[in-house]
């Protein structure tokens, strides 16, 4: 067992953190108060092969995997820009699409997926049905040689930066007459797709939009995979590294909090000329949030280093912890922060409070806390369903 990075892996770290850094805080806040994209990131993050380093090579791709895009993740939200489309292009997209889609689709896709030259979204949630896929509204039929899409869904990431959507439909199973999960690649201007924006209280240059489906026709490939056989699986490919990347962020988010209140209380001098530092009641809270965030980020590497491996199942439950120890960790350490801060806690010019909403959030999407209880109640510990 070894706690330690590769040299490459240290590497990576190293080099996205000075990119990050050379961006920082204020270019993200700028960027979603304007109502703009982080385009000019993304783009460089791109060229540097940043967002492929999960994609394999002869697509374009790094080669490596979700521990090396879970390190691209944190180090960019240690340097105050949580890039949300991590998670839902290279992370969710582009590891089905390498996984289970097919040769074209793998060819069409992962390349630009790689360069940041193309973003595929991922719409799963619905109004009515949240994440369960056993009771999804959006249905497929077959259409002559295509398909028809109808549904609706929500809490849809990035669809006005993607060029497609990775749709998660029910389908009929010919054979027994059930519906069964198929994912589709809808593209974002294709006919009878609409959105509507929401207006979320996240500081964030990334956007969310339910999704209507009205009679989207589509072609025969746009059913990924080879078969409807390959869509739970494919599902199930793109959700433990959805977990581990977003984790991987709130515990670069952890990170960027906890330095940014440290600078902070060691030099802020009152009474006597002593730092506010070095009162325990300010240094506790922080030294605390700083071991939540350290432990959060063992377990995603654990989880990281299963996935890896292969060994699914195992990642499953430790992503689903790594995800809750995150959310908790990096909601603590961004509340702490803005307390130890005081009255600058709140002001955009500190970084802190600009994080609020997005730590919050992290607590309940892609997965809230309490299912992950349930979760690791009836997986782990033995328990009879409760839900």
């Amino acid at each position: 067992m070894t706690f330690d990075l590769t040299p490459e892996q240290d590497q990576l770290r190293d080099a996205v953190r000075a990119l990050g850094r050379r961006y920082g805080h204020s270019y993200f806040v700028a960027k979603a108060k304007a109502g703009e994209h982080t385009t000019e990131l993304w783009a460089e993050a791109g060229r540097l092969g940043y967002l492929g380093v999960n994609i394999p090579t002869e697509y374009g791709g790094g080669g490596g995997g979700i521990t090396e895009l879970a390190i691209v993740c944190e180090e960019l939200a240690a340097s105050g820009c949580p890039l949300l489309l991590l998670v839902v292009s290279p992370a969710i997209a582009a590891t089905v699409l390498a996984r289970h889609g097919t040769e074209e689709q793998r060819k069409r896709h992962l390349p630009g997926l790689a360069d940041g030259s193309q973003k595929i979204v991922f719409a799963i949630t619905e109004p009515e049905a949240g994440s369960n896929f056993h009771r999804l509204g959006t249905v497929a039929r077959r259409d002559g040689d295509g398909w028809l899409l109808n549904g609706r869904k929500c809490y849809i990431s990035g669809v006005d930066e993607a060029d497609h959507v990775l749709v998660v439909a029910r389908t009929e199973d010919s054979s027994t007459g059930k519906l069964k999960p198929a994912l589709f690649l809808v593209p974002t201007d294709v006919a009878g797709l609409t959105r509507s924006k929401l207006d979320m209280e996240i500081v964030s240059p990334e956007n969310q939009f339910l999704l209507y489906l009205d009679d989207v026709r589509l072609p025969a490939d746009a059913l990924v995979g080879e078969s409807l056989d390959a869509g739970l699986p494919a599902l199930f490919a793109g959700l433990n590294p959805e977990r581990i990347t977003v984790a991987a962020m709130g515990a670069g988010t952890g990170r960027y909090a906890i330095e940014r209140a440290s600078e902070y209380t060691a030099t802020r001098k009152v009474w006597g000329g002593r730092s506010i530092g070095s009162h325990q009641g300010v240094s506790h809270p922080l030294a605390h949030a700083a071991v939540q965030v350290e432990l959060a980020r063992l377990m995603i590497q654990k989880a990281a280093t299963l996935y890896d491996a292969g060994r699914d199942l195992e990642a499953g439950v430790a992503g689903n912890m790594a995800k809750y120890a995150a959310g908790e960790a990096a909601a603590l350490a961004v509340d702490t922060a803005v307390q130890v801060l005081g009255g600058a806690g709140m002001t955009t010019e500190y970084g802190v409070a600009t994080l609020l909403g997005a730590v919050r959030a992290g607590r309940i999407a892609p997965v809230s806390r309490e299912m992950i209880l349930n979760f690791v109640a009836q997986h782990v510990l033995g328990q009879d369903k409760s839900y």
